[in-house]
């Protein structure tokens, strides 16, 4: 099972290069220089702009549901009801994700 894992933590371009020495792998990490802290914020935003992307994209599946639902006989207010309460998570959520990538970049970028 070494080659495989070897080859996946390669693969996942994590800026660490694995060692096999047949028994175990071994991975060392570099020190973190200001370029490369730099480029972890980068890898963060990216994440949270990609998990922002998917929170707004699960908004929409659900929206489609409830127009769907109130097509098929739901009250026009419960669907205008469900569709308040799923903005008001989904921008919950967002700001959470903001948060959360502002709380990591801060520590990414301290000393």
């Amino acid at each position: 099972m070494l080659a495989p894992i070897e080859k996946a933590l390669f693969a996942a371009n994590l800026g660490v290069t694995p060692q096999n020495d047949g028994n175990i792998i071994r991975i060392t990490v570099p020190p973190l220089t200001e370029e490369r802290r730099r480029s972890l914020v980068k890898q963060v935003k990216d994440i949270g702009e990609h998990t922002k992307i998917g929170v707004r994209k699960a908004r929409q599946e659900a929206k489609e549901a409830i127009h769907k639902m109130v097509k098929n006989g739901l009250p026009e207010d419960m669907g205008k009801d469900g569709e308040a309460r799923l903005q008001k998570t989904t921008d919950k959520f967002t700001e959470k994700v903001d948060h959360l990538c502002a709380l990591k970049d801060k520590e990414i970028m301290a000393v």
